[in-house]
């Protein structure tokens, strides 16, 4: 079974590079670092689109990892037991369940209009849509992740090593900071990792409120709070209008390059996952 998985990842990468391969043999490793997308005069570029997932993604775990943690440390060390525990736990489990449309609904209707007055507020052209606000809604996706897998590591943290910290004079924040956080630190990063990749792939909610523009800023500012797009987005949005070989063969090349910086972060992370253990 482990071999099998290994060769529909494999095949996958074939499949993607041999689609992709017009555009890969005319354009190189310049794609990359292509600021224009422009289909109708066929000129393709995805460093807009990289930007655009990497801010996107990047931001939302900032934003995310503090609540996943505090939400991880109440529910697997101050209440880890009870029907309100029961509740929050099945609750936060539960956020992951909603479909990412949804969430790309109540962040249009609810989440934009809120991002309008402060934009309006910070003398911020109020688009609303946009990275910072896509990234927002990100958080609140990926929250569950790595929260529901800090919850289930405190909680296996074995009970003599917490006792023997008690009977030493330690508090109950010198106890979670000395002997639970270095205990499970390698399953909490494997958790950030969990909700990075959730992060990096996610389609639908981010479609619906990035602002699909290929454009980027002059300054942080505008890049941040002004309107992007995602590999993700862009090929969920003109997938169906790519009527050339050319066009269709740089969308999956998109794919390609999200697929590749998936894998590199992935393995990056495997690699500090091992120093840790290790350490």
């Amino acid at each position: 079974m482990s071999a099998i998985l290994v060769l529909i990842v494999i095949g996958v990468l074939i499949t993607l590079i041999f689609k992709s391969w017009p555009t890969i043999k005319t354009l190189g490793i310049g794609f990359l670092w292509g600021k224009v997308w422009d289909p109708v005069g066929n000129i393709y570029g995805a460093y807009p689109f990289l930007i655009g997932t990497l801010l996107t993604s990047f931001i939302a775990l900032i934003i995310s990892v503090p609540f996943s943690y505090a939400i991880a440390i109440y529910l697997g060390e101050y209440n880890p037991k009870g029907w309100l525990s029961n509740l929050l736990k099945n609750t936060v489990e539960l956020i992951a369940a909603v479909p990412s449309i949804i969430y790309g609904f109540w962040g249009l209707f609810v989440l934009v209009p809120i991002i309008r007055i402060f934009e309006i507020k910070w003398h911020i052209a109020p688009y609303g849509i946009g990275i910072f606000t896509s990234s927002l809604i990100l958080a609140v996706m990926i929250i569950p992740y790595a929260a529901s897998l800090g919850i289930t590591l405190i909680r296996m943290v074995p009970s003599p090593l917490k006792e023997g910290a008690y009977a030493l004079g330690a508090t109950r924040y010198e106890v979670i900071r000395s002997v639970i956080m270095p205990y499970t630190r390698t399953g909490l990063f494997a958790g950030v990792l969990l909700s990075l990749g959730r992060a990096l792939g996610e389609t639908m909610a981010v479609t619906m409120l990035i602002g699909n523009t290929s454009a980027l800023g002059h300054s942080f500012k505008e890049i941040l709070f002004g309107p992007g797009n995602t590999m993700a987005s862009v090929i969920a949005n003109e997938f169906t209008e790519a009527d050339h070989t050319e066009y269709l063969s740089a969308l999956i090349e998109l794919g390609l390059v999200l697929f590749l910086v998936t894998v590199v972060i992935n393995l990056i992370g495997k690699r500090i996952i091992t120093r840790f253990t290790q350490n």
